[in-house]
């Protein structure tokens, strides 16, 4: 990401951590226009970067203040050209807050144990079925009722031994149920919504719960299996990629090309040299087709995970099989248990807060929130407001009403400054409508939704004084400020600049043509096998002027693959390519490296020379931005006046490096 370069860049990380107070006295450090910036941000930052900075030159107070001084440049020249006004740059600070505020806005221990619970769920995989029956979450007493004692008639059949299956088809309100008989198949925590989840695991192997509430109704469930969470894998892959054409004779010849190289590995040979030369996968084949490590639902493709797993001792290879991604032969490398509590607790945590459970967290939080301000209602405005709630609510056509003198009205006061009008509260119940309301009477819907609407605010005005109540917060939300102010700048100024500046990139491309240079590179068959008398053969075959199908026709016979080959353009250090002490033109000697035997094929030479712009460009424009933006700062010094106390740095530096 653009902005994690720029911030690095300058050494001026944001992140959202706890800093120790300063009690020390702030000063003016130095000003930039008249506008003053202190000691006790510099210190801050200086400190708290220290150990995250890797060029020492940079931990140098005088060589660090230089870097916060042309950082505040820059920002001050983001607001000179009023890039803070911008609609983009308000939404992304709003967002910005709204991910930091999430940690002051939760309850820290009902959302540990939430976690806690999570993980040791998530060691388990449940195989499990239910029966629904739909009632909805507002539903009158007497309609949950119903429902219940209908869930709790059917779990009787299924508790005197009638099929669980063909009560899920007959009675279910679930409509898939017709189809799968309620098989729900295998799934583990966060797969389900959190009740269902909480039921399945509260139910013992071979039982059926009791009805379990959700937000779709009562779920009567049975688990038919629990089984071990199969953990991490660590695999290679030799991948031969699904052609774009839809011709089948190209579809064959991928699928003839995986073949053989299965037939390759029975017949002995090396997984790794394999996938080095033949396998498309080109960010893995350079390292044996070696995969990043992953777990179950990690992968984009269900077919490849599945056959991964089935291996079961490292150095087992799967048989070829096809994905959307092409035809593949997998390699066990290792397996590895279920990853460990701390590895996974911040991911379990993000999950938590997107997942139904975090309700839990929020009323814990509201609860809080009762106890720390001041709530005062009016009854007589509430009253009044109530008065305005019709029929019309549950149709979802309410309309505000017109009367200022009632919408004026305070109906809400928290810690006595912030004031709610009726006006507040009915355009909130007014939003709600579109959900639809179920609970009635219309007196207990307006109960209902001022006590929603109180715990709202409440939180609101929790989060709005966030700053006041946490200095490391406000500190925190300043410094987001200056670096998406200074991420537009840099966009704006450096990177579209270096992007669209064409003249500029060509000059820079001219005075620079040295950096920008091909390496040697071969246009080339090349030829490999176990086998040196195969290999020898190909040579003559080469020799007499015959193609890459004829050999491979010739030579692999008896349904054994005993010659592979391998055409294109290859740098003089590709993995592809066998090391001959000198290139040319024509047909190479055999060369043995390894198991291996080869001979190449050599179409062409290509000299390492300087390549042109248009092969160039990208690295040019990235160069050129780095270029524009080393003299950037220089630019800005004469564009503002600096002024630095020198007095209150030697202090500075003497207090930092007591």
């Amino acid at each position: 990401m653009k902005l994690k370069k720029v911030l690095l860049g300058l050494s001026l990380f944001i992140t959202a951590v706890s800093f120790s107070q300063n009690s020390t006295k702030k000063e003016v450090l130095f000003t930039i226009d008249g506008k003053p910036y202190y000691t006790d941000e510099f210190i801050r930052v200086y400190n708290k970067n220290l150990d995250l900075v890797k060029d020492d030159s940079q931990k140098d107070l005088d060589n660090y203040l230089d870097l916060f001084i042309g950082y505040k440049l820059k920002v001050n020249k983001a607001n000179k050209l009023g890039l803070q006004e911008g609609k983009k740059y308000q939404a992304e600070l709003k967002s910005y807050r709204t991910q930091l505020a999430k940690n002051y806005l939760t309850d820290t221990k009902v959302t540990q144990g939430l976690i806690d619970e999570a993980y040791s769920r998530s060691l388990k995989e449940i195989k499990a079925s239910h029966i629904l029956f739909i009632v909805d979450e507002n539903a009158s007493p007497a309609d949950t009722l119903k429902a219940y004692n209908k869930a709790m008639e059917v779990r009787k059949k299924a508790l005197a031994g009638e099929d669980f299956g063909k009560l899920a088809a007959q009675y279910s309100e679930d409509p898939s149920a017709k189809e799968n008989n309620g098989d729900l198949g295998y799934f583990s925590t966060f797969r389900m919504v959190y009740p269902f989840e909480t039921g399945a695991y509260n139910t013992p192997k071979g039982q059926v719960s009791k009805p379990v509430k959700s937000r779709f109704g009562y779920h009567l469930i049975k688990v038919n299996d629990i089984r071990d969470n199969r953990g991490d894998i660590t695999v290679a892959h030799i991948m031969i990629v699904k052609p774009k054409s839809e011709k089948e004779e190209e579809n064959a010849k991928a699928k003839s090309t995986i073949e053989d190289i299965y037939r390759k590995l029975q017949q002995g040979e090396d997984f790794a040299s394999l996938a080095k030369q033949f396998s498309d996968d080109k960010s893995t084949s350079g390292n044996g087709g070696l995969l990043n490590t992953f777990s179950s639902g990690e992968l984009t493709s269900v077919e490849f995970e599945d056959e991964a797993f089935a291996l079961n001792q490292p150095g087992d290879y799967s048989k070829p099989f096809e994905t959307q991604f092409g035809w593949h032969i997998v390699k066990l490398v290792k397996k590895e248990p279920v990853k460990p509590f701390a590895d996974v607790k911040d991911e379990i945590e993000n999950r938590i807060r997107r997942d139904e459970r975090s309700r839990l967290i929020a009323e814990s939080m509201t609860d809080k929130l009762k106890k720390k301000y001041t709530v005062t209602k009016n009854a007589k405005a509430f009253a009044a407001a109530a008065k305005q709630f019709n029929d019309k609510l549950y149709a979802q056509t309410w309309e505000l009403p017109v009367n200022e003198a009632l919408m004026n009205q305070v109906v809400l006061t928290i810690n006595n400054d912030k004031k709610l009008t009726v006006k507040d509260f009915l355009s909130y119940v007014n939003s709600q409508q579109r959900a639809g309301f179920t609970v009635k009477p219309l007196s207990r819907l307006a109960d209902v939704l001022f006590e929603r609407f109180t715990y709202e605010q409440l939180n609101v005005y929790y989060n709005e004084n966030l700053e006041n109540e946490f200095p490391e917060f406000a500190a925190v939300m300043e410094e987001y400020r200056d670096g998406l102010l200074l991420f537009d700048l840099m966009e704006k100024e450096i990177w579209e600049k270096a992007k669209t500046d064409t003249i500029g990139l060509k000059n820079f491309f001219e005075a620079n043509k040295n950096k920008y240079q091909w390496n040697e590179r071969i246009n080339a068959d090349v030829f490999s096998s176990t086998k040196e008398d195969v290999i020898k053969k190909a040579k003559k075959y080469l020799k007499k002027g015959k193609d890459a199908e004829y050999i491979k026709k010739e030579l692999n016979v008896d349904n054994k693959v005993h010659v592979m080959e391998k055409s294109g353009v290859f740098e003089k250090e590709s993995e592809a390519l066998p090391k001959l002490d000198k290139w040319k033109e024509g047909i190479s000697d055999v060369v043995k490296e390894g198991d291996y035997y080869y001979v190449v094929k050599v179409n062409e030479v290509m000299p390492a020379g300087p390549k042109t712009f248009e092969e160039s460009k990208g690295r040019v424009v990235n160069d050129y931005q780095q270029y524009l933006e080393s003299n950037w700062v220089g630019e800005l010094k004469k564009e503002f006046t600096i002024q630095v106390d020198k007095d209150v740095l030697a202090h500075v530096k003497k207090q930092l490096n007591q």
